[in-house]
């Protein structure tokens, strides 16, 4: 993950692009009360402001030009000197709720009985049945396992409604 210089965002991607990485920068629709208007519009701003995921690895040789790249501040350390990778698990997640463009796809609104399939995870590509909810942001599931239920807990954002 590289820092970003303010307002750097679209200079950082651009430039990275061109070097060969790989970057993604989610972003979301949100919507804006004008007052001077009286009238809301919706506009569509970064997830992580400041951030930007860059793909690479730090065992090719190159990598080391993501921090002099213009637009990016700084590659997110670890400590001293050692790299911080995000973890495979969450950045399928993320990638999976967002679309093409890279907008997150808002949240559904699950209720009990519902069926849903599992878009990342142990149990990726797995269609379930909604239990019950252990908050806002976590869904009970229902497995049926070698003729067993199996009640699992999974976060809201990595379920999708299945057909």
């Amino acid at each position: 993950m590289a820092q970003i210089k303010p307002n750097g965002f679209q200079l950082a991607q651009q430039h990275l692009l061109r070097q060969g990485f790989t970057c993604f920068g989610p972003t979301q629709r949100e919507r804006r009360h004008l007052a001077q208007l009286q009238k809301s519009k919706q506009v569509v701003r970064p997830l992580f402001p400041g951030y930007l995921f860059v793909q690479f690895s730090a065992d090719q040789p190159g990598w080391q030009s993501i921090n002099s790249t213009r637009g990016v501040s700084r590659l997110l350390l670890q400590g001293r000197n050692k790299l911080q990778a995000l973890p495979s698990p969450f950045m399928a997640g993320l990638l999976a709720r967002c679309d093409e463009a890279g907008i997150l796809i808002e949240t559904e609104d699950f209720k009990p009985g519902d069926r849903v399939r599992l878009l990342s995870g142990p149990f990726a590509d797995f269609v379930t049945t909604v239990e019950s909810f252990e908050s806002q942001e976590r869904l009970r599931v229902l497995f049926d396992l070698m003729g067993r239920e199996i009640r699992v807990s999974v976060p809201a954002v990595s379920v999708a409604r299945s057909q």
